[in-house]
């Protein structure tokens, strides 16, 4: 079976991914080798290599149940496997949210985390650290009826009585359906698992693949990860809905709360119209068809407020048994091809130029500072060659005079490391303001004693003001530190600009730095709580409180994330900021010496000036030909990031 246009596409990328680290790779290794890259370069070529290789491509399934999510998951990833990779029939078929990767170290398993770790604190994302947690069932690859049968644990249910769902966050106030069942029966069906995790030895999910599939508003709403960091986090949404229901309350509700608000008119949100089949009338011309399904599209469009050329109906189910077929006529019937080729066309170049974007900027940095660094290196022994010839034919006194004035310049140069090492204690200094205005000590006290005033608080206006608290004191912090940060590049700013009026370093511009991502990040954050709190505060009456303050132990944990990230990123700038100073006072202290050194072997005639002359020029030609390797690596690094992803494999291969 042939496989479809994303499939190719992202194999194209993954393999110019490759191509694009090896070359990196390379660059940092010949930097090491010949000790021309500074401690902020390696670090920063080695976290580009890092994110290479640990990269991923999310793709979101979002949708209500029965919307056919898990079949278009299937007929998109999974048609070459002749069969449903995840279980997909009439009814609710996936219960909890569920991610698809691979990971080498595990076997092929379905790994489920009982419901019942809703009951008390920790995140997804803390579990996933605790195996235990987890109840683990393995996947028979060799049979497709056994590993069928597995995966159908997903749909597990589990019977509760109304205080453990409602504990859970399981109930909807306006539900009257469940509440009747409820007084009828004295429990209903809940999820017998929070989240499930699949790992499969699929090639795209080997290539860094990564499908989540969301199951329903009642899921989204009551983890708040998917809310604050998976959704968010995803490069691609692809929001299911039914033609056969159009577009309900719930559907708006999940769109507008948790897809709108996270990626705003990114074309990376894309809509599915599913189920369009059930248009398919013999009683009808095709003509007729089309213009019903044009309608209904239309109508999604409207009431969804995007753009008609984001909304794709689909028939997922006629699809997958097209692929499974090889009926060519009915795949295109079914138009999955046009959102196949959307994917294609979007997703996979979106990520290739952010991931080019980020590998250009690491190396550009590494190569720039080095190619100053030899052309510096350069133009001193240029000079130190043409003092030398300047010598000749010159008597003792000129010698002499030229060793004193090596000599002035060098102590006039130790005056002003003076000043920069007075200096240098200065941006130490308020490095340690910076630190401790943006540190992780301060962060987790706030944490701790927001936590502690919300448990103690019975009412709602103490959790609002606890949870204000909070917010004020992390955007204080956040204020303060870019106040800082400014300080300290308008600093070595002065400093850069002096020692190159007095010293002759070669002008440099401080890279420019700013904390206004993550004030957006928090900003968002905030935003979301709101609209959480508020609905949580609603089912306060039936006994949700925990699920405001798990709703708040998540959050936090992502408050406490982008600080990491930010203090990491920070730490790399102040390093990008001193140590350019620092290998160029370096390097010029090191020619300054060596230049005294030239002068005063020729003053004491221990050796003649037609050799230092000569050993200076073989230094020369060194220096140049690292120039040429540097250039020669950094122009194959750029041929790999221009060209497209089947390009960038032939040139790995090449």
């Amino acid at each position: 079976m042939k496989s479809t246009t994303l499939v190719d596409e992202f194999e194209h990328y993954s393999r110019w991914r490759d191509a694009v680290y090896i070359r990196v790779e390379a660059l940092r290794d010949w930097l090491h080798a010949h000790e021309l890259g500074d401690a902020e370069s390696a670090l920063r070529l080695d976290q580009l290599l890092g994110r290479l290789q640990a990269d991923t491509l999310n793709v979101a399934f979002v949708a209500e149940f029965s919307r056919g999510k898990s079949e278009l998951i299937n007929a998109i990833f999974f048609s070459d496997y002749s069969q449903r990779v995840l279980p997909s029939a009439a009814g609710r078929t996936t219960m909890c949210p569920t991610e698809l990767a691979y990971t080498p170290v595990r076997p092929p398993s379905l790994r489920l985390l009982p419901i019942e770790t809703k009951g008390g604190p920790g995140s997804i994302a803390d579990f996933k650290r605790d195996d235990a947690a987890w109840t683990e069932f393995p996947l028979d690859l060799d049979s497709a009826a056994n590993m069928s049968a597995t995966l159908r644990h997903l749909a597990d249910t589990i019977p509760a009585d109304r205080a453990t769902a409602a504990g859970y966050g399981l109930i909807d106030p306006d539900d009257h359906e469940t509440l009747r069942s409820l007084e009828r029966d004295g429990s209903i069906a809940i999820p017998r698992w929070r989240h499930a995790l699949i790992n499969f030895p699929h090639p795209l999910l080997k290539q860094g693949l990564v499908i989540l599939d969301t199951p329903g508003l009642n899921a989204i709403g009551t983890e708040p990860e998917l809310t604050l960091n998976m959704l968010p986090a995803a490069h691609a949404v692809l929001f299911l809905l039914a033609a056969d229901t159009g577009v309900t309350k719930s559907d708006i509700e999940i769109w507008r709360e948790h897809i709108a608000a996270a990626h705003g008119t990114s074309r990376a949100r894309l809509v599915v119209l599913n189920k369009i089949d059930g248009l398919w009338d013999d009683l009808k011309t095709a003509a007729e068809i089309d213009a019903e399904v044009a309608r209904q599209a239309a109508t999604t469009s409207a009431l969804l407020d995007v753009a008609p050329s984001q909304v794709y109906p689909v028939s997922a189910q006629k699809a997958l048994v097209a692929k499974v077929r090889g009926d060519d006529a009915l795949l295109a019937k079914s138009r999955l091809p046009d959102l196949e080729a959307a994917l294609s066309q979007e997703l996979i170049p979106c990520k290739q130029a952010l991931v080019a974007e980020s590998a250009n900027a690491a190396v550009e940095d590494a190569v720039i500072k080095t190619t100053e660094l030899l052309e510096t290196r350069l133009a001193i022994l240029q000079d130190q060659i043409d003092e030398l010839e300047g010598l000749r034919g010159k008597n003792r006194d000129a010698i002499q005079r030229m060793m004193a004035k090596a000599n002035a310049d060098k102590q006039q140069f130790e005056r002003g490391l003076q000043q920069f090492n007075a200096l240098r204690n200065v941006f130490a200094s308020q490095v340690e303001t910076l630190r401790r205005q943006l540190g992780m000590s301060a962060l987790r006290r706030a944490v701790r004693d927001t936590r502690h005033a919300m448990e103690k608080s019975r009412f709602s206006s103490g959790l609002r003001d606890a949870m204000g608290r909070f917010f004020r004191q992390v955007d204080d912090n956040l204020d303060a530190s870019a106040a800082s940060i400014k300080e300290i590049r308008n600093m070595m700013t002065a400093m850069y600009r002096k020692f190159s009026d007095e010293h002759g370093l070669a002008a440099v511009n401080p890279p420019d730095y700013g904390l206004d991502k993550y004030r957006k990040e928090m900003a968002r954050l905030e935003r979301i709580f709101d609209v959480r709190f508020n609905t949580v505060f609603k089912m306060l009456t039936v006994g949700q409180s925990q699920l405001t303050a798990r709703f708040f132990e998540t959050l936090a944990s992502k408050v406490v994330q982008v600080f990491e990230l930010a203090n990491n990123e920070t730490e790399a700038w102040l390093k990008a900021l001193i140590a350019p100073m620092e290998t160029q006072v370096r390097e010029h202290e090191i020619q300054l010496r060596r230049r005294l050194e030239n002068v005063s072997r020729i003053h004491g005639a221990t050796e003649s000036l037609d050799e230092r002359i000569v050993e200076l020029e073989t230094a020369m030609a060194g220096v140049g030909d690292q120039l040429e390797n540097l250039a020669r690596i950094n122009a194959g690094i750029g041929a790999a990031l221009a060209v497209g992803p089947d390009e960038g494999a032939r040139a790995r291969t090449a």
